[in-house]
């Protein structure tokens, strides 16, 4: 991976957004930027001149947007020399959706599987560069070491890395949305301990699968890895 550490993730969510509704379109990419992790809690966003530029709309829509989120309790705007918008901290806890229609659930974890178990075996069969392989261990690191507050965003990050490594920048915007609709779900409801054991396991299969060139056994475990989340999002929200 010649590019730097989650920079195809960054372009994924600052991507230029399609003809249409700029407003609604511009609230939807910085919740997902949130949702994601990609700015972490207490974190600033890029400028308000930057993001305009990016998401190839006016700057009046993005401070609307970034207004409207503020509002939500999702961002804080602070003046002054070190100001700008912020990631709040804590985040506003999510409402729970109630039930999910099943076939609007499965057709979204129907994805996950198809996206990461791909990302995980082309990654395994591609040749990393020392620093790729430095990033991907250092996310499973950093998730393993994270507290309950701090879990799911350096989980997702590191899902979103693996599929970084791949080396297919359009993989990473198909991830990075089904993900950011994923965790919408899985912030309705608490973390559970033995989970986060199990899960850091099998974070340690999969990472050690592709440093390895095994990408049988990449596939495999992160199908398992999957499973075990599917199982969950089933019981609380089917």
């Amino acid at each position: 991976m010649t590019e730097t550490p989650l920079r195809e993730v960054r372009r994924a969510v600052y991507r230029p957004l399609r003809a249409g509704n700029a407003l609604e379109d511009t609230v939807a990419r910085l919740v997902q930027t949130v949702r994601l992790g990609v700015v972490a809690p207490g974190e600033s966003l890029p400028p308000e001149r930057e993001l305009a530029s990016r998401y190839e709309v006016s700057r009046d829509t993005v401070r609307e947007a970034i207004r409207e989120l503020a509002d939500t309790g999702y961002l804080v705007r602070r003046r002054g020399r070190y100001g700008g918008t912020f990631v709040a901290d804590p985040l506003p806890q999510a409402p729970h959706p109630g039930v999910v229609p099943l076939d609007e659930l499965e057709d979204v974890l129907g994805l996950r599987r198809v996206l990461e178990a791909g990302a995980a075996r082309t990654a395994a069969g591609r040749t990393l560069t020392p620093e790729a392989r430095a990033e991907l261990w250092a996310r499973y690191e950093a998730a393993t070491a994270a507290d309950t507050a701090e879990y799911r965003r350096l989980d997702t990050l590191l899902h979103l890395t693996i599929a970084e490594v791949a080396g297919i920048p359009s993989l990473v915007a198909l991830a990075a949305e089904n993900r950011a609709r994923v965790n919408a779900w899985l912030d309705t409801f608490p973390l559970l301990p033995r989970n986060i054991e199990h899960s850091n396991a099998q974070h340690e299969r999969i990472v050690t699968a592709i440093l390895t060139g095994r990408a049988d056994a990449a596939e495999a475990a992160i199908l398992e890895h999957l499973a075990g989340s599917e199982a969950l999002l089933r019981g609380f929200l089917a």
